[in-house]
């Protein structure tokens, strides 16, 4: 971190750079996480999942935890902090409860749309002005997701039903997190992991499967990589503009796909490829919009 430090200080034009490698390598890690995560739950309950990805994700956060405790003692609205925990933990939850039924490139498909979620939100919960051009792209996003979700009797699934809840939950989320920019990074992290931690021990308290070395390791590795992954996307937004490294999230579902297709063999079918390149268009033109009205860095959260 001290090179990335210099690097900001010394070369902007190396700092953008080093964000950039940072962004397309935290969102190489998401999904890496998340593939992992969906191996996992192909054995394991969706619970023992929660708990021990979130056991090694507070392991690696501890030092950090005790070094920066006395953040926690004052948090602004502490009512919407814990709801914002709630909503995280349920987000988390849905996705890989998703990936259970569904190939991994639909799920991260309805979680893109979540920034266009968020843009209708604010107009129709909180009053924001929205003009006719974020509408149309917000009607547009729309149509991508129904494409994606190919609504009819006989396609509506309860698993794709779950993964655009979690959608939903994400993109509220989000929503909240705007409101909590003084919330420390330390203090968001790990209050994720810590509600995802109590889900989990009480979900798998139902129903628990003893775990092979092999799988924990793969449960450790999974909630190291989430970790180090958000610091990566902490860090290449401290060095270079939201409006450069942020687009290079859509890069998750090339990711998704080819993890999906290598260790699963899911093959996209075309109707998910077609509406996530609608979302992923409608949700890049919303951002461009909302950075030159001054909010474009207030969305910046990778899924799960």
């Amino acid at each position: 971190m001290p090179l990335f430090k210099n690097l900001s200080a010394y070369d902007e034009r190396s700092a953008r750079l080093a964000g950039i490698a940072l962004m397309v390598l935290s969102i190489f890690m998401f999904s890496f996480g998340d593939a992992m995560g969906k191996f996992l739950v192909g054995t394991y309950s969706v619970g023992q999942l929660l708990l021990l990805r979130a056991c090694a994700a507070l392991l690696l956060l501890s030092p950090l935890v005790w070094r920066q405790r006395h953040q926690f003692l004052q948090l602004e609205r502490p009512g919407l902090q814990l709801f914002r925990v709630v909503l995280s933990t349920l987000e988390v939850a849905a996705f890989f409860l998703a990936t259970v039924y569904l190939p991994l490139a639909d799920v991260i498909t309805y979680y893109l749309a979540g920034p266009i979620f968020v843009t209708a939100m604010s107009a129709i919960f909180l009053g924001e002005k929205v003009g006719w051009r974020r509408w149309t792209a917000i009607l547009i996003g729309f149509c991508g997701v129904l494409i994606a979700l190919r609504p009819s009797a006989q396609t509506v699934s309860l698993p794709a039903l779950i993964a655009l809840g979690g959608s939903l939950s994400f993109a509220t989320l989000m929503l909240i997190t705007r409101s909590l920019r003084k919330t420390p990074d330390i203090v968001m992290a790990s209050s994720q992991f810590v509600g995802t931690f109590l889900l989990g021990a009480v979900l798998s308290a139902f129903h628990w499967v003893p775990p092979t070395p092999g799988s924990l390791v793969i449960f450790a590795l999974a909630g190291c990589v989430s970790v180090t992954a958000l610091f990566c996307v902490n860090r290449s937004l401290k060095l270079a503009p939201a409006s450069v490294v942020v687009p290079y999230q859509y890069s998750m579902i090339v990711w998704a796909v080819i993890f999906g297709f290598v260790v699963f063999g899911d093959v996209p079918e075309i109707a998910t490829i077609v509406g996530a390149a609608i979302i992923i268009g409608a949700g890049f033109y919303i951002y461009l919009r909302e950075r030159d009205l001054g909010r474009g860095d207030a969305d910046v959260n990778p899924p799960a």
